[in-house]
């Protein structure tokens, strides 16, 4: 069972017994190559996996060395190694992680293997797990990772008895591992199984809603529902809904300001202010060179920002295309005024968060904001594209409002503290 507490794990469910159990001597598809689980976040499949890994491991190989690869190490050590170093302890093995060496030796009786753990966060990583020899890799959520790297760890493995360990949350329906591993599987000679929330038994049917409520159109169905679905139509449908003024009499907490940097380009700023658990954006800066025919410099920028917020005293917390070197440095000069933070810009997980922020309340905005209100409603995925990518059209008050959001994790809604960082 579960309650808002405490985390109590509950028997497997059949489709996560299947998972464990699928390499063993009684199973009908032991002589498969290997497995891929996908399907919607929550589900179990990363859990039930990674121990079935272990185990296929330990009771089929001894002195090997096995690779077990995330986004990154620091993603797998939290979201992975973390729950199967208690499950692995509650049957009796003994762990030891070598946390320099990024390795986790495993061991029960007389056998003992090598678990070494790898991060696949760009094309360079391919680099780092080269030349080494496996005797099985697990990925998990491989379909963020480069292709590269995928195929670079799957040739590693040249032990005779070897497996490839795959899963992951559903992408576009083009991604290279849907195309290339999933839809091929049976020829590859791997098993394909599929998961939803509902194979998690340890997952509380409120905390299944509160999933269900955080995710709306494509991140909807491929998060909640599992499905490779194309990204399509309007961004933010739920723009309408999000536009309010602050509670009145109620004086602001804190103030944010998130800038796009432009030179010929649009240089855009959106002003955030606090109001109890919400943040509002009350006030836009918008600033075209190439439409007025006249760009401007930094200083002329700086100035037109010192007087866009001068009724608002102190220095004030600024978000910031991490782009815009020449500017952060001027801002930093007037550290009086301002205090910068380079803006985390991954662009698909920023828009997640901010559909998200959007839906569920987190962030608001106000009714006359109106190149803000111009730009959300022409702000749409390029159904030309293979990949998830907006149309880069007139969309620098949206950069600004996604940079807020991810760098300061308002998705979390954790609202409820004040924003800080030197």
């Amino acid at each position: 069972m579960n309650n808002t507490n405490t985390f109590i794990f509950c028997p497997f469910s059949k489709k996560q017994r299947q998972l464990l159990n699928w390499w063993t001597d009684a199973s009908p598809v032991k002589d498969s190559y290997g497995i891929i689980a996908d399907g919607s976040i929550r589900s179990g499949k990363s859990l039930a996996m990674s121990l079935s890994f272990v185990l296929w491991a330990m009771t089929s190989f001894n002195g090997q060395s096995f690779g077990m690869c995330g986004k990154t190490v620091g993603s797998f050590r939290r979201n992975v190694l973390c729950w199967l170093k208690v499950m692995l302890a509650g049957r009796g093995y003994t762990v030891k992680d070598k946390l320099s060496e990024n390795r986790v030796i495993i061991s029960s009786g007389a056998v003992e293997n090598d678990f070494y753990i790898f991060g696949g966060k760009d094309e360079r990583s391919q680099d780092l797990i080269q030349g080494v020899t496996l005797a099985g890799v697990l990925l998990d959520e491989v379909a963020l990772m480069p292709e590269s790297f995928v195929s670079q760890a799957t040739a590693r493995c040249s032990v005779k008895g070897s497996k490839l360990w795959f899963n992951c949350n559903p992408s576009y329906p083009s991604h290279w591992f849907k195309t290339d591993w999933i839809d091929c599987a049976k020829d590859k000679g791997l098993l394909y199984l599929h998961f939803t929330m509902e194979d998690n038994l340890s997952l509380a049917e409120d905390i299944k809603e509160r999933y269900r409520s955080m995710y709306t159109g494509v991140f909807y169905e491929r998060f909640i529902l599992g499905l490779w679905v194309l990204a399509q139509g309007v961004i933010y449908p739920m723009y309408k809904e999000s536009i309010g003024k602050p509670p009145e009499k109620v004086k602001p907490s804190q103030y944010v300001i998130s800038i796009d940097y432009g030179t010929q380009n649009a240089f855009a700023a959106l002003l955030w202010a606090k109001y109890g658990n919400v943040w509002y954006a009350v006030r836009e800066y918008y600033y075209s060179g190439r439409n007025e025919g006249i760009s401007k410099t930094d200083g002329e920028y700086l100035e037109d920002l010192n007087k866009w917020r001068e009724d608002i005293k102190g220095c004030l917390y600024t978000i910031i295309d991490p782009s815009a070197a020449s500017f952060i440095t001027l801002l930093r000069r007037n550290g009086t005024k301002y205090r910068v933070k380079k803006a985390d810009n991954d662009v698909l997980d920023g828009i997640r968060d901010t559909a998200t922020s959007l839906k569920n309340g987190y962030i608001r905005i106000m009714p006359d904001l109106k190149n803000f209100d111009i730009e959300i409603n022409g702000y749409v995925w390029d159904e030309s594209e293979i990949e998830d990518r907006p149309i880069k059209v007139n969309d620098h008050l949206m950069d600004a409002m996604r940079y807020f959001v991810r760098t300061a994790k308002i998705a979390k809604g954790k609202a409820d503290y004040q924003l800080s960082w030197t």
